[in-house]
């Protein structure tokens, strides 16, 4: 088995371990099976292949813990009705004009642009919410198909719901199933069962789709709180918080990861530390849907597991790490909360934790070679007390020179290595323009 190294200015293995100046990983087969200064790893392999990234920092690729691939064919369409609301989002807006209307044409084509722009920003892994009611049976192998040929690591999952009628809410949880079986335990690409939520989803089907991601020993996926609606509509039909009618229905448990959890009560915190939830948090789309802002501090300090998505809204992790950065300060008036190297944390080994990935998110040995070079070529001194810093609010995605998955490259300085980019972008066009047409 080949070795190579990879060597920069800075290695950041783990974003609870200090920066190291000169140090680099060596990667053998889709581990890391070194660290160390350069030196020392060029003197202890010296067979290897070696890549020099002067300027540049080694860290761990970003997990991306919430995105809707098919979102980006909507990225500038028009609402028929402007929202006022969240619900109004949702009923006049996203399932009419979007998620209605999409087909596995359309889905995969998306997956194939986003997987690829999600590279391009050091993203390694992602996990992908998908409903599109009319192409429930072939939407996750399609999907599948498109994020394997870019190389990025994966988890997948058909958006269950009873919006949509009994047919499709039952066809959706045998897709998500069947899915889930035919994944293979070493495959970079897994399944997940998701339901939407507990106002879209009864407690019968909520229980029978947790179940039956428990049976194959998967985890389960809802959207939570995303605003005041869903926890006004569980206090007057059911006269408790969301968090604890999943608990009374008995699904709350450490295999379930809750998404968005914006509008929490005081006993939402307490139940999911208790029961230990994860959450994914995704603070750009919270604003845009007047959603509010998410008690990440708070959750955190709980020991919750909590990892950064985009929505599908804007997907550089670098953007969307600096928008955690600062919305908790400014809500809080706390200038101490959410500091660079805790959301660094969380868009990496916590998001990877998030998803139940084990050996994912840190450049430890033994553990995944997921990572990305990123040119650090700022206007001011790079040090390793300010590089988290330097990281969260002067990179960009522009700033990603190469991305590993598994030991591979996906990207090689600058361009995807497996795709062509070009031709991805021409298609995401040319189906977008078909979207925007049929939702007039």
């Amino acid at each position: 088995m080949s070795t190579q190294l990879v060597l920069g200015d800075w290695l950041i293995a783990s974003a609870d371990e200090p920066a190291r100046a000169d140090w680099g990983v060596a990667v053998a087969g889709t581990t890391v099976c070194d660290i160390g200064h350069h030196r020392d790893l060029i003197e202890r392999h010296p067979t290897a292949s070696v890549m020099r990234r002067p300027g540049c920092v080694v860290m761990p690729g970003f997990v991306n813990a919430h995105i809707h691939l098919y979102g980006v064919l909507a990225h500038g369409i028009t609402p028929h009705s402007p929202p006022s609301g969240f619900d109004d989002f949702l009923s006049d807006y996203w399932w009419p004009q979007v998620e209605d209307r999409l087909d596995s044409s359309m889905l995969a084509t998306a997956a194939r642009q986003v997987s690829i722009e999600a590279a391009l920003g050091g993203t390694t892994t992602i996990f992908d919410i998908c409903e599109a009611p009319n192409a429930v049976d072939d939407a996750l192998w399609a999907i599948a198909e498109q994020v394997r040929d870019v190389g990025l690591r994966a988890r997948l999952s058909f958006e269950a719901t009873q919006r949509a009628g009994a047919d499709i809410a039952e066809r959706a949880l045998r897709a998500n199933r069947a899915f889930i079986d035919s994944c293979d335990a070493e495959d970079i690409v897994g399944g997940v069962m998701s339901w939407h939520t507990t106002f879209t989803c009864d407690a019968d089907y909520i229980a029978t789709a947790h179940g039956l991601a428990r049976d194959a020993h998967a985890w389960s996926h809802a959207h939570c709180n995303e605003g005041r609606h869903e926890g006004a509509t569980m206090r007057s039909r059911h006269d408790c918080s969301t968090l604890e009618f999943y608990d009374r229905i008995g699904v709350l448990d450490d295999q379930l990861h809750l998404s968005q959890c914006v509008q929490l009560e005081p006993i939402d915190l307490e139940l999911m530390a208790a029961r230990g939830v994860a959450i994914s948090h995704m603070p750009m789309s919270n604003c845009e849907v007047g959603g509010g802002i998410a008690p990440v501090p708070e959750l955190h300090a709980a020991g919750v597991r909590i990892g950064l998505g985009s929505d599908g809204y804007v997907n550089d992790m670098f953007e969307v790490m600096r928008m955690a950065f600062h919305i908790h300060k400014a809500r809080l008036l706390d200038p101490s909360v959410a500091p660079a190297r805790q959301v660094v944390a969380h868009a990496t080994s916590i998001g990877a934790a998030s998803l139940g990935l084990d050996r994912v998110g840190s450049l430890h040995l033994e553990w995944a070679a997921d990572l990305q070079v990123v040119s650090m070529a700022t206007p001011t001194p790079v040090t390793a007390e300010n590089i988290f810093d330097q990281i969260v609010l002067w990179r960009s995605a522009r700033d990603v020179t190469d991305t590993m998955v598994a030991g591979r490259w996906v990207v090689r300085d600058g361009q995807p290595v497996n795709v062509d980019r070009e031709a991805a972008a021409a298609a995401t066009q040319e189906e977008a323009q078909r979207l925007w047409a049929i939702s007039r």
